[in-house]
């Protein structure tokens, strides 16, 4: 029975949307995965998409996988660079990993408009300002 599952807890991973210069040292807003824990995570699979309306008219995003083999304890990664078009959809990321032979999995949504300097917090481990969502 679906009422007898219990999934393991995700605690100590976030989503982050920070905007740095791109590799022309253009400004650019990339999407970060961070570890703040002291184990480490396998096979990190992280499933993005938009979804919304704009102009009145339902949008949808194509969907993009991105695949980590191990992520360290205490860390960070790059996942995807995020272009500003799509900051009034909601942007869904879909987490999954490994700590040690247990799945675990969460979903992270960035509200339509919720990527703007007004949301601005310091993302742990990158003290660097962004949105984050924990």
């Amino acid at each position: 029975m679906r009422k007898d599952i219990h999934p393991p807890k995700v605690a100590g991973i976030a989503m982050a949307v920070v905007r740095e210069a791109d590799e022309q040292g253009a400004p650019a807003w990339y999407v970060y995965l961070i570890n703040s824990n002291e184990h480490a995570l396998d096979n990190v699979l992280v499933s993005s998409r938009g979804y919304g309306e704009m102009e009145g008219e339902a949008r949808r995003t194509s969907e993009m996988r991105h695949h980590l083999e191990h992520m360290g304890p205490q860390s960070w990664a790059r996942i995807e660079r995020i272009v500003e078009d799509v900051f009034a959809l909601s942007n869904q990321y879909w987490v999954s990993f490994y700590i040690g032979r247990e799945l675990h999995d969460k979903k992270y949504i960035f509200l339509a408009g919720s990527i703007d300097e007004a949301n601005f917090t310091t993302v742990p481990l990158m003290n660097v300002k962004g949105v984050l969502i924990e």
